[in-house]
């Protein structure tokens, strides 16, 4: 894509947070790991992992148990509540990713509005941010979880409806909820690591700064492209990232 190509018409950005903002994706892959040792099984590879992002805990915890051939040894719930017992342990350790905070306050110095939207329940969400709050996460305008009484059952990532239900709700926040002034979705950045969210962006109308790991990238070997398309662009990380090509 050509800089000239790049929308400059960008009012708002929207961030997914596993992955995205924070280490947590690399607390997912150690905690599963662990409890796979404990059946002497594993380590959790990105060959499954890119398969179980997105989806619901206990219908990827079955993949698991059946990927590494081990569901006669304990029951899906078992093992969700296993790895459950390590994540809590261990989120409140969370930390930024290289480049994010800069970011953040670069926006926030610009008066860009910021929003999150996470897939993690309010009670995860808390955890994780716990120590990341101050010129953090109370940076962003608003923050939905997928929790949220508002997102339909069944309606999670690759849907469009947290993205949509994100913009609603800073719109309001910001006052231009039903005036003219209201945040168009295509005049919004979504910033996603994994696939069901970089969908989720695109359904939503946006255009998406995918963050792909090079080890998803590796396993994706090439579909990545038709995935992104012409509705975003795949980075490194946001330390070489150059938000003020679009105005910004």
């Amino acid at each position: 894509m050509t800089i000239s190509a790049y929308p400059k018409n960008i009012r708002a950005c929207l961030f997914d947070m596993d992955g995205t903002l924070i280490n947590s994706e690399d607390v997912y892959t150690e905690t599963i790991s662990e409890a796979l040792a404990e059946y002497g099984a594993g380590p959790l590879t990105w060959d499954l992992k890119i398969k179980l992002q997105g989806l619901p805990g206990l219908v990827s915890t079955k993949l698991v148990l059946e990927h590494y051939k081990i569901a006669d040894k304990t029951t899906p719930e078992s093992f969700f509540k296993r790895t459950t017992e390590l994540q809590y342990s261990k989120f409140p350790n969370c930390n930024f990713l290289q480049g994010v905070p800069e970011l953040l306050t670069h926006l926030k110095s610009n008066k860009v509005p910021m929003a999150v939207a996470t897939s993690s329940i309010k009670e995860t969400f808390d955890l994780k941010t716990s120590k990341l709050k101050p010129n953090g996460f109370d940076l962003f305008d608003v923050i939905i979880t997928g929790d949220n009484a508002e997102i339909p059952k069944g309606r999670g990532k690759p849907n469009p409806d947290i993205y949509l239900l994100t913009l609603k709700k800073l719109n309001e926040k910001l006052g231009y909820h039903g005036t003219d002034e209201e945040i168009q979705p295509h005049e919004c950045l979504v910033f996603e690591d994994g696939v069901p969210g970089v969908l989720s962006g695109i359904n939503a109308g946006s255009y998406v700064i995918w963050i792909a790991d090079k080890r998803a990238l590796k396993v994706l070997n090439g579909q990545e492209d038709e995935i992104i398309n012409s509705k975003g662009e795949l980075i490194d990380s946001f330390e070489t990232f150059d938000i003020t090509k679009f105005g910004i």
